[in-house]
C-alpha cells in the first residue's frame, strides 16, 4: 500500500477509531509528538507499519522534522488530526510537494486573522479587538459593548475563554488566560508551530444572543451548530450539519449530537454562511469544521473554522448516522485518488450518535457539591437512558477508574473533563433527552449501585448574557487533561 505519514498530536479523534480507517487506505507510519495511548493500544497498533516518537518541536525545526521523516518513509501524504499540528503538517506538506492545507493555513487556526479575513469578506462575525498588551483592553472597551468574551487566539475546546464586564476583570483574566495556556502548553495541549505566540495572544469579542427556537424541532438544543467538510483543491464539500447541548458556563462544550434536529432549509442555510466562511479562508485540501452560531429571525454568526475534523468522537457520530468515513476520504484525496462526495450536504440520516463530555456541573451550569471518583461501570447505565440507546465510555479521551472528577473552572474549558462518552440512539431526539438524563443523574450515579429512571428536566436554554460575576474563575490546577472537544 502506498505510505502515509500520520503526525500524532493531542487532540482530535482517539487513535482506536482513526487508524484503522486510515490503513484502510494506505501504509500508515505514526510520527508521535505527545505520549500514545497506551489505553486503546491493541485496537490501533496493528494498524501502524511503523511508529517514531520524537521530542516536541516548534516552528521550523518541527516542519524539519516531519518533512525528514516523510522522506524516510517515502509518504506520498502528510495527515494529522490535532488542532495542534494543523500549520506545521500544511508547511511540511508545501516543502515536500505534497497535498495539504496550504499556505494559508494560519487563517484557520489563528482566531484574530481568521476574524479580519471574515470581516473583509463580508462574514457576519461579531465584534472583536485584538490583545498584545494592557493598552488594547481600554480600547476594546471603547468600542465594543459589554460583556465581552476573552479568547485564547490558538486555542481550543474553549479553553482560557473567559467572559468579562469591564477593563479590570479584563486585565485580571488576560493575565489568567495566560497562565491558562501556558499549563495547556507543558501539558502538550497548544500550537506546536508557534508556541510562544499560542501562549500570549487574545481577543476579546462581544457575546452575541443566540437563539435556537427559531430553528430547531423541540426544545433542549444549544443554539450553535458545526458543519462538518472536506476541502479538495480549493474546493469545499460540506457534508453534514451537526447540533449541540447547550454550553456550560461561559462557552464549554458538554455534548455534540448527530443529527441537528433542524428542517432541511434551514441546514441548507446554515450550509451556505459555511461555505462563505471556508471559501474567504483560501484553504487548499484539508478537513474543515465550522461552528456556526444561530439567532432569532435567522441570524448567524460564524464562531470559526478548523481545518481538521471536529474533535472528541465527532468523525465517529458522521460515520454512524450519515454513513461518511470522513477520515477515509480525506486520506484519499490527500494521495489523489477519487472520493465519492455527496451531491448536496447530508441532512438525514439513520439513528442518532453524539459524544457526551462528563463535568462536574449540574444541568443548569452548577458546581457539583461532590466529586467522586470516576468510574463507567459503576454507573448503571440501562437505567438512565431509552430502550433501544446504548452508552459505551471512549477510553482514549476519559480519566482512568478511580481517579477522582476534577472541578469544573472555567477558564479551563475542556481541561476540566473528566470522561467521554459515545452514544447512540434511535432519534435525535431521543438521543438529547438520554444525553440530559444522563446529566441530570451524575455524580450520584457515580457513588449509587443502581440508578432509578429519572424523567428527563427540561434543558436549559444557551446563556448568552451570563450574569456578572463576583471574580473570575481560579486557575485550573496542574493535572492530567483526557482531551480536547473543540
Amino acid at each position: 500500500m502506498t505510505p502515509i505519514l500520520f503526525v500524532y498530536a493531542k487532540g482530535g479523534p482517539p487513535l482506536e477509531y482513526a487508524v484503522p480507517r486510515i490503513a484502510a487506505h494506505a501504509e500508515v507510519h505514526v510520527l508521535a509528538l505527545a505520549p500514545l495511548p497506551r489505553s486503546t493500544e491493541s485496537v490501533w497498533r496493528p494498524g501502524c507499519a511503523s511508529i517514531t516518537t520524537a521530542p516536541r518541536g516548534e516552528g521550523v525545526e518541527l516542519v524539519d522534522l516531519i518533512c525528514s521523516h516523510a522522506r524516510r518513509v517515502g509518504a506520498a501524504a502528510v495527515l494529522t488530526l490535532s488542532e495542534y499540528a494543523v500549520v506545521a503538517v500544511a508547511h511540511a506538506s508545501l516543502r515536500l510537494g505534497l497535498r495539504g492545507a496550504g499556505q494559508r493555513v494560519v487563517g484557520a487556526r489563528d482566531k484574530r486573522l481568521m476574524r479580519r479575513i471574515w470581516r473583509a469578506a463580508g462574514v457576519p462575525v461579531p465584534g472583536f479587538a485584538e490583545v498584545h498588551a494592557p493598552e488594547d483592553i481600554k480600547a476594546a472597551f471603547d468600542v465594543l459593548r459589554p460583556p465581552l468574551l476573552l479568547k485564547a487566539a490558538w486555542s481550543a475546546g474553549s479553553t482560557a475563554h473567559l467572559t468579562v464586564w469591564n477593563e479590570q476583570q479584563a486585565e485580571a483574566a488576560w493575565k489568567t488566560g495566560r497562565s491558562v495556556m501556558e499549563a495547556s502548553s507543558a501539558r502538550g495541549y497548544a500550537e506546536l508551530h508557534a508556541a510562544d505566540e499560542g501562549v500570549s495572544d487574545f481577543l476579546l469579542e462581544e457575546i452575541v444572543t443566540g437563539d435556537a427556537s427559531d430553528w430547531f424541532d423541540g426544545d433542549g438544543w444549544g443554539d450553535y451548530v458545526s458543519v462538518e467538510g472536506i476541502v479538495a483543491d480549493g474546493r469545499y464539500h460540506p457534508l453534514c450539519v451537526t447540533g449541540r447541548m447547550p454550553t456550560v458556563a461561559p462557552f464549554t462544550e458538554r455534548a455534540s449530537l448527530a443529527p441537528a434536529a433542524i428542517p432541511n432549509a434551514l441546514q441548507h442555510r446554515i450550509e451556505e454562511v459555511s461555505r462563505a466562511a471556508v471559501d474567504a479562508l483560501g484553504l487548499d485540501t484539508c478537513a474543515t469544521h465550522t461552528e456556526i452560531k444561530l439567532g432569532a429571525d435567522g441570524a448567524m454568526w460564524l464562531i470559526e473554522t478548523a481545518a481538521r475534523f471536529g474533535g472528541v468522537m465527532t468523525t465517529r457520530q458522521v460515520e454512524t448516522v450519515f454513513g461518511l468515513d470522513m477520515i477515509g476520504m480525506l486520506v484519499r484525496e490527500l494521495l489523489g485518488r477519487e472520493v465519492a462526495y455527496p451531491q448536496r450536504m447530508r441532512t438525514e440520516g439513520t439513528g442518532a450518535a453524539g459524544s457526551l463530555v462528563i463535568l462536574a456541573v449540574d444541568p443548569e451550569g452548577r458546581p457539583w457539591s461532590d466529586l467522586p471518583a470516576w468510574d463507567f461501570e459503576a454507573v448503571d447505565w440501562p437505567a438512565l437512558v431509552a430502550p433501544g440507546s446504548r452508552v459505551e465510555p471512549v477510553r482514549e479521551h476519559s480519566l482512568a477508574p478511580g481517579t477522582p472528577v476534577p472541578p469544573y473552572e472555567e477558564a479551563g474549558g475542556a481541561n476540566s473533563m473528566a470522561a467521554l462518552c459515545f452514544l447512540t440512539a434511535e432519534s435525535g431526539p431521543q438521543l438529547l433527552a438520554d444525553c440530559a438524563r444522563v446529566v441530570a443523574a451524575l455524580p450520584k450515579a457515580l457513588t449509587t449501585p443502581s440508578v432509578a429512571p429519572t424523567r428527563a428536566p427540561a434543558a436549559p436554554s444557551e446563556r448568552t448574557a451570563p450574569t456578572e460575576p463576583s471574580a473570575l474563575s481560579p486557575l485550573p490546577t496542574d493535572r492530567s487533561t483526557p482531551g480536547s472537544t473543540a
